[in-house]
C-alpha cells in the first residue's frame, strides 16, 4: 500500500487514478511515499525519509526544494501543458482588455447617476475616452515558447496578428508544434524592440528576473502592452509603473496584484487566475497523479524536473530501481554488486540529467534486502528501490 500526503486540495480527477486497492491517501500522514501539491510553499518542510516522487499539479515549482529533492533521490514531477488552454484564454482576454480599455470602461458605467436618460446622454458624451484599438495587424511578442507559450502564439495568429517568438531552449518537438508563421528572435531586446504587445511564459529564475525593467522600456515602442501571467517578478513593476505615467505604456494586465499596481491607473491585476479553471484543474491532477503513480508502481519517469526521462516496459523480471549521483563507473558498481549475488540483468536503461543519474533494472530473481543494502551504500548511490 503507497501513501499519498496532499498538501492542497486535489482534483478528484487526479486522486481517482491512485485506485484505493493500492493507496492510502489523506492530507495527514505519516511516512509517504508521495506528495501531490498546488501551491503548498514545501521550503521550509522536513522531507519524509520514506518519500519518493513529489507531484505539483501544475507547471511550475518554485515553492518545492527541488535541489534538496534531489540530494535525497526524491522524483519531482510537473504538468507542463496541462492547463496550456486556460492560461491562453486568459492572455487573450488580457490582450483585448488592455487594447479596449474594457475595464476602465465598466468602472465608467458602473458609477453612472441620474435616470436612464441621463446614463445614456453620459455613455455618448464619455465613451471616446475608452476608444481602442484591435488586434489584427499588431505585432505580439512571447517570451518562452513551451507549452502555452505556442498555445498563445498560434491563436493569436489565427487572430490576424504577427507573432515574434523568443525562447532558446526550445526544443525540436516544441518547434514542430509551432507555427511556422511565427517569427525567430535572436535575443530579448530584438522582441521588445518590434513589438505593440508582449507576452511572458517562463519560470522566475535568476535570469528572467525583471526581464522588463527600465532599460529595455526604452527600447520598446509607445504604447505596448505588457502582459504578464507567468510568475511575479518576471516585471519590474516599478520600472512599468513609472513607464505608464510618462505615456510610453498604454496597459499593464497582470496576475499578481500588489499595494503598487491594484489601484494604478491603465494596470488590470486578476487573482492568479491564470489556471484557475475546472478543466485545468482537472487536467493537471489527473496527470501529475499519472506520473506519480507511474514512478510508483514502474519506477519510469515522464515530466520530471530533476529526473531524466525513462520508460522501460516490464518484462516479467523483478525490478529494481537506483538513483546516484552523476559520477564515473557507478554502473559497473551496481552490475558487479548484482552479479556477485548471483543475479542475471534481463534489461536496464541508465540516463543522466545534470548532477542526476537513475538507473532502472529488471532481474531474474528478487534482490535481497542485502543486496539492497549493498547497492545502497555504493559511495554516490541517493536511493534504492525494489519493486
Amino acid at each position: 500500500m503507497y501513501k499519498i500526503l496532499t498538501l492542497n486540495n486535489i482534483s478528484i480527477a487526479g486522486l481517482e487514478r491512485l485506485s484505493r486497492e493500492h493507496y492510502e491517501i489523506a492530507s495527514e500522514i505519516q511516512h509517504p511515499d508521495g506528495i501531490l501539491l498546488r501551491s503548498f510553499n514545501m521550503h521550509n518542510m522536513d522531507i519524509p525519509p520514506s518519500l519518493k516522487a513529489v507531484g505539483r499539479a501544475g507547471a511550475g515549482v518554485n515553492n518545492i526544494p527541488v535541489d534538496k529533492m534531489s540530494q535525497h533521490g526524491v522524483a519531482v514531477f510537473n504538468a507542463p501543458g496541462a492547463n496550456a488552454n486556460a492560461v491562453k484564454e486568459l492572455v487573450l482576454a488580457g490582450m483585448l482588455i488592455g487594447c479596449r480599455n474594457l475595464c476602465p470602461a465598466w468602472d465608467y458605467t458602473r458609477n453612472l447617476t441620474g435616470d436612464d436618460a441621463a446614463i445614456s446622454k453620459a455613455v455618448e458624451a464619455g465613451k471616446k475616452q475608452y476608444a481602442g484599438f484591435e488586434l489584427p495587424g499588431r505585432t505580439l511578442g512571447v517570451v518562452g515558447l513551451g507549452a502555452i507559450g505556442r498555445y498563445v502564439a498560434n491563436a493569436a495568429l489565427d487572430l490576424g496578428m504577427h507573432v515574434i517568438g523568443y525562447d532558446p531552449g526550445i526544443t525540436v518537438e516544441g518547434a514542430w508544434k509551432l507555427s511556422s508563421e511565427v517569427q525567430k528572435a535572436g535575443n530579448v531586446e530584438e522582441l521588445l524592440s518590434k513589438v505593440d504587445f508582449v507576452t511572458f511564459h517562463v519560470p522566475l529564475v535568476d535570469a528572467t528576473r525583471n526581464m522588463i525593467n527600465a532599460e529595455r522600456l526604452k527600447i520598446m515602442k509607445d504604447n505596448v502592452i505588457i502582459l504578464n501571467f507567468a510568475r511575479n517578478g518576471i516585471i519590474d513593476d516599478e520600472a512599468v509603473s513609472a513607464a505608464i505615467k510618462a505615456g510610453k505604456v498604454y496597459a499593464y494586465v497582470c496576475d499578481f496584484p500588489s499595494n503598487l499596481l491594484k489601484n494604478h491607473e491603465r494596470v488590470i491585476t486578476l487573482p492568479h487566475l491564470g489556471a484557475s479553471t475546472v478543466e485545468a484543474e482537472d487536467n493537471c491532477a489527473a496527470m501529475v497523479a499519472e506520473q506519480v503513480r507511474e514512478y510508483l508502481e514502474n519506477g519510469n519517469v515522464r515530466n520530471s524536473v530533476n529526473f531524466p526521462e525513462i520508460k522501460m516496459e516490464r518484462n516479467g523480471g523483478y525490478r529494481v530501481t537506483i538513483v546516484n549521483s552523476n559520477v564515473p563507473n557507478m554502473v559497473g558498481q551496481i552490475s558487479s554488486a548484482m552479479a556477485d549475488e548471483g543475479l542475471n540483468i534481463i534489461d536496464m536503461i541508465n540516463k543522466s540529467q545534470g548532477e542526476l543519474a537513475y538507473s532502472l533494472i529488471d532481474i531474474n530473481a528478487p534482490a535481497s534486502e542485502t543486496l539492497l543494502g549493498q547497492l545502497a551504500a555504493i559511495d554516490g548511490v541517493l536511493a534504492v528501490r525494489a519493486l
